[in-house]
């Protein structure tokens, strides 16, 4: 396991695929991150499965 992962996702604004690194020493998180495409802040919820693997979810702000 590395304690940063790199998980490629699609924007819920722009729909542009955009890729986050993901700090895997952090069981579960949720925080706010810019798209680096359109600047739309989204809402993502991170939690780090039993092998070890980032499963990501984002949400729109009006979400």
């Amino acid at each position: 396991m590395t304690l940063l992962d790199s998980v490629t996702l699609q924007c819920p604004y722009c729909w542009e695929s955009i890729e986050l690194l993901i700090d895997c020493s952090v069981d579960q998180q949720s925080y706010v991150e810019d798209c680096s495409v359109c600047c739309r802040p989204i809402h993502l919820e991170v939690m780090v499965d039993a092998s070890g693997e980032p499963v990501v979810q984002a949400y729109r702000d009006d979400d």
